[in-house]
């Protein structure tokens, strides 16, 4: 208890200076008029300029925990370190533009939009429907909205500075994490090259980015809580006080073990349940690896026990450890489930139609000619050499078996005509191959210096290497996120700029429109619902759509086809009475406003198919809606800019 209560202050005190870090980072790059990071070379010699400090930051702490000396102060760089990288990492390349990785398009579009509805209200509701609860995991969101609500930015604006904040704050809480489970300078260095690995390959999607940080350390966890070691003293490689390094080989459950390991189960829980709020995808696969673990230490214990008795603990336990991450669970999850169980039956969903070639092949990493493939080898081999030795090689092994189970099981899923959306999950292959490579390096350098005779120089060339080789990757971060950075400065911000000085997109008429909807109605945002296929709207004001970007996005409990057809029979009708008539009669509440596009027939609607297995897996197609449906007096019709606003009076 008192170790679980040091870690828990030791990881609200990193969290503080990852926030301080963050913000002082933020601010500063916001108070200089940079140029656009894809027309200009200034901020990305600034950025790897800020990698290289944050890096001797990491190296000073490492020095310091080696030697022994000034604990707290190794501790404090690496806080400062970790979070400082983060920070410039993303902040710097994105200085000139208000925007996230991949501004307001692609998947980005409906996250900044739920990110908008929970900046205006910290009520769980849907990004899009109005009256129902939200399907997608809110955690993220809602924390996001209350800091962008605290501040009083708007969600879009607050999007940017969260997200790079957040994924600092999780980089320290990952190494206070990663300090009790390995020796403190491996932590350090493990903790480095992780957060390199989310920042260059899960960041564009910042929410699952924080699971992806934490999950290598949450595997070494569950396994320390699933299977117990042979001794009770848990002497490993890195002494008594890390048992999840125990070196003694394949363990498995005894008397003695029994009575320790709560602390592991009561954190595999939290860990699980704030991947269950966070990001369903990444529960499911973590879920999947803890069962994974059970099995394989109930097994281990059967076969060393000769009963069947001896897998009792871990069924417990894996019990426990579910009782706890549903509960957490259900803080984001309850209104829909009782929405779902009491209110319309929900439609099956298309969540999982998407099949990208990336996905119908497993990943290897490790094959690659990059530094990223040497890394990944690396961790590779050591996991083939030490997983029958080394607990914490055991941990990572699973967790990677688990990622290509998950895969075959996606490939195979197509067959039902879905899939498991296991391309998602190549990110979490790279940080556990290469948090297994900075254990295999560490360790492969040792065996060398002690097979040659230790020379006197090879450590100092160990550590060159290292240092090169992690600063060659920093270095070219941005690079990897060239398309991400790029059309954060091509789209159109909340503020009708582009960052890149471009003439603007017709986003830049969403001020008038919202302004016109404003006058013309006298309602709230939050009690209008506007139907539009420049669903991007939505994403800039928490208005409510009646129809959202496609179905993949869509709550299940929405109906999205339906409403789909109800929209196209509107279309086909022949006067504003029987359009009225068909509004007022809908199963649904009626849209207040319609923002259309001005076609050659009339005003139209580009709304989305799922068309899946076809790759891409969504076909457009165009609703005309004749002029003559809206002239009536019960609507108004405005003109503005590309855009034909109709609003329905009372």
């Amino acid at each position: 208890m008192k170790r679980a209560l040091g870690t828990a202050v030791d990881g609200v005190l990193a969290a503080l200076v990852a926030t301080v870090v963050a913000t002082v980072g933020l601010y500063a790059f916001s108070l200089v008029e940079w140029p656009a990071f894809n027309s200009s070379n200034v901020t990305r010699a600034l950025t790897t300029l800020g990698q290289v400090v944050c890096a001797a930051l990491l190296g000073a702490a490492i020095v310091l925990y080696r030697r022994g000396t000034r604990a707290w102060l190794a501790r404090g760089l690496t806080w400062v370190g970790l979070s400082g990288f983060v920070t410039v990492t993303l902040g710097m390349p994105l200085a000139a533009t208000k925007l996230y990785l991949f501004g307001i398009s692609v998947d980005q579009e409906f996250r900044t939009e739920y990110l908008t509805r929970l900046t205006d209200s910290a009520a769980l509701r849907d990004m899009t429907y109005a009256d129902i609860p939200p399907f997608y995991p809110a955690g993220w969101f809602w924390i996001g909205g209350r800091v962008g609500n605290l501040l009083g930015m708007d969600g879009w604006e607050v999007f940017k500075p969260f997200a790079i904040g957040f994924l600092a704050v999780t980089a320290v809480v990952a190494y206070t994490l990663w300090r009790q489970l390995v020796r403190a300078d491996l932590a350090v260095a493990v903790s480095a090259v992780t957060t390199a690995l989310v920042v260059a390959y899960a960041s564009p999607e910042a929410y699952s980015a924080v699971i992806a940080l934490l999950i290598a350390p949450a595997f070494l966890l569950a396994w320390g809580a699933l299977n117990r070691p042979v001794t009770a003293g848990f002497v490993g490689i890195d002494g008594p006080r890390h048992p999840i390094d125990g070196n003694s080989g394949p363990s498995m459950p005894t008397k003695a073990g029994k009575n320790w390991g709560w602390g592991a189960v009561v954190g595999t829980g939290l860990f699980l349940g704030l991947a269950a709020t966070f990001y369903t995808l990444y529960l499911g696969m973590a879920a999947f690896a803890v069962v994974l673990m059970a099995i394989v230490s109930a097994f281990l214990g059967i076969r060393a026990e000769k009963t069947w008795r001896a897998a009792i603990p871990v069924v417990v336990r894996l019990a426990v450890i579910a009782a706890i991450s549903g509960l957490v669970a259900l803080t984001v999850w309850l209104p829909y489930l009782i929405d779902a169980l009491t209110g319309t039956p929900a439609t099956s969903g298309t969540a999982l139609h998407y099949l990208p070639e990336t996905g119908a092949t497993l990943p290897f990493p490790m094959f690659e000619f990059s530094l990223l493939g040497a890394l990944t080898m690396i961790g590779t081999l050591w996991l083939a050499v030490r997983t029958a030795t080394s607990r914490r090689a055991q941990a990572l092994t699973i967790g990677v078996v688990a990622v290509y189970l998950w895969t075959l099981l996606s490939m195979a899923a197509t067959v039902a005509g879905t899939t498991l959306l296991s391309f998602r999950l190549e990110a979490v292959l790279i940080v556990l191959l290469g948090a297994a490579g900075i254990f295999g390096f560490i360790g492969g350098s040792k065996a060398i210096y002690q097979a040659i005779n230790e020379p006197v120089r090879f450590k100092a060339a160990a550590v060159v290497v290292a240092a090169v080789g992690a600063l060659a990757f920093a270095q070219n971060i941005p690079q990897v996120l060239q398309t991400e950075i790029t059309v954060a400065y091509q789209d159109t911000d909340g503020d009708g700029v582009r960052a890149d000085k471009r003439p603007p997109s017709a986003v830049s008429y969403y001020g008038d429109v919202d302004k016109a909807i404003g006058e013309q109605l006298g309602k709230p945002r939050d009690e209008t619902i506007v139907l539009t296929a420049d669903t991007s709207f939505l994403s800039y004001y928490p208005y409510f759509g009646f129809q959202g970007l496609t179905s993949h996005y869509a709550n299940p409990l929405a109906q999205f086809d339906q409403r789909a057809a109800a929209i196209e029979d509107w279309a086909e009708l022949g006067s504003p009475d029987e359009l009225v008539a068909a509004m007022d009669s809908s199963e649904w509440t009626a849209p207040d406003a319609f923002l259309f596009r001005r076609g050659a027939d009339g005003y139209t609607l580009r709304l989305a198919e799922d068309v899946y297995p076809n790759d891409p897996n969504v076909r457009r197609y165009t609703v005309t809606f004749d002029e003559s449906l809206f002239e009536d007096s019960r609507f108004t019709v405005t003109d503005i800019g590309p855009f034909a606003l109709v609003t329905r009076v009372s």
